[in-house]
């Protein structure tokens, strides 16, 4: 089963709109990207997280997104690769 399709199985969409944390309807799309770490790494993830708003401030999130993608050595081609919303 996909990644994507276990989400929309799910009620996490439903929920996410019952509780309002989206101004606008909330729906998973067909692409994503997932990357999984190792149990030792979960206090850099927590801390990652933490961070996100601050260090996306130096590098946008699709600039990232292609560093993971390279960093994983997930070839990738550029049309593929979704636009940011303006």
């Amino acid at each position: 089963m996909l990644l994507s399709e276990h989400f929309r199985q799910g009620d996490s969409s439903e929920w996410i709109n019952k509780e309002n944390f989206n101004p606008s309807t909330f729906r998973w799309q067909e692409g994503y990207g997932a990357f999984s770490y190792s149990r030792s790494h979960i206090k850099d993830v927590a801390k990652y997280i933490e961070n996100q708003e601050e260090h996306h401030r130096k590098k946008s999130f699709l600039e990232e997104f292609k560093l993971f993608l390279e960093h994983f050595e997930i070839d990738y081609n550029e049309q593929y690769i979704f636009t940011p919303l303006q």
